[in-house]
């Protein structure tokens, strides 16, 4: 019988742990294959990880990996899919926002030959309107700019092969960003699309402030166009700056008159300096991402965990 390895990132979910293992007990008796469930305990401040330990002792299938501090749910799933052991793994959401009866309907597909299937919303329903328009514009933006297509209302919710997770394992990266990791390794792919849910129990932790910074990171990881952005932004002003001087010079020979505008002229420095720093600031990002790599520093630091006491 086939394996499959469940890899659920876990940040203050103490609510959700026992619901969702219900509902996937349900989906064990469904399918041909042995369940191996990898929870990743991110840092949680709550009684996440005495959740997680009480499941581990209660399931033989169930095994926990919990981080020294909160890393972030890339590191998370990075450390998930290192720890899996079974040939077809799929990433899942504890909140049940990942509909776990899509399992089968996904496995089936994969049986058609396709390397991953992955889902997407068909629909925001629920979602705040502002949130659900900046990551529509978010998709539009890093499809113009990228090579790396991302598919919009895409879920890290995904079924796939050990190949296609070899080849994710490959990528060394400290700087991840895994909606575009899942796209830029390729493989032939078939998208199931749901309606939106709401979470199961508890809070998110995700507001707009940290998906607005972690789209920033989708940007700033697979695609080049802000830095020629800043370049033509400081080409421009100074092709304009010496038009200027040119037309300022030419008026003051022919009127014999000092130019006048010192309000607009401290104005347009004004301008100028602040795209300069604007500008600073996109290659900065750039240069802050160089050095995160450079240092060569774990993703994450496991603090406890119970799989090499199983395997």
């Amino acid at each position: 019988m086939k394996k499959i390895s469940v890899v659920i990132p876990c940040y203050n979910e103490q609510e959700t742990i026992s619901i969702y293992l219900i509902e996937m007990k349900k989906i064990e008796a469904e399918l041909p294959l042995a369940f191996e469930y990898i929870f990743v305990n991110d840092g949680s401040k709550d009684g996440t990880l005495s959740r997680l330990r009480e499941a581990a002792d209660r399931y033989d299938n169930v095994n926990f990996i919990s981080f020294s501090r909160n890393f972030g749910k890339e590191a998370a799933l990075l450390a998930g899919l290192k720890a899996t052991t079974g040939e077809l793994i799929t990433v899942m959401d504890v909140d049940l926002q990942d509909p776990p009866e899509l399992l089968p309907q996904m496995y089936q597909k994969i049986q058609e030959g396709y390397d991953i299937i992955g889902t997407r919303r068909s629909s925001r329903t629920g979602e705040p309107v502002i949130r659900s328009f900046f990551a529509k514009k978010f998709y539009q933006v890093i499809n113009r700019i990228s090579d790396t297509e991302m598919v919009d209302g895409a879920r890290d919710f995904r079924l796939m092969t050990r190949q296609v997770v070899t080849a994710i394992l490959e990528l060394n990266e400290v700087n991840r960003f895994s909606k575009g990791i899942f796209s830029w390794v390729g493989f032939d792919t078939y998208y199931i699309s749901f309606e939106n849910r709401e979470r199961s129990a508890g809070e998110t932790s995700w507001n707009f402030w940290s998906l607005f910074k972690y789209s920033l990171e989708g940007i700033v990881n697979f695609s080049e166009a802000p830095l020629t952005f800043a370049t033509i932004v400081g080409i421009s002003s100074c092709v304009i700056a010496i038009i200027s001087m040119l037309y300022f010079f030419i008026t003051n020979l022919v009127t014999q008159n000092p130019v006048p505008g010192w309000p607009s002229l401290v104005c347009i420095i004004l301008f100028l300096g602040g795209l300069q720093l604007f500008c600073l600031g996109i290659v900065g990002k750039y240069i802050g991402k160089i050095f995160t790599e450079v240092k060569k520093r774990p993703n994450y630091i496991v603090k406890e965990s119970n799989i090499n006491h199983k395997v």
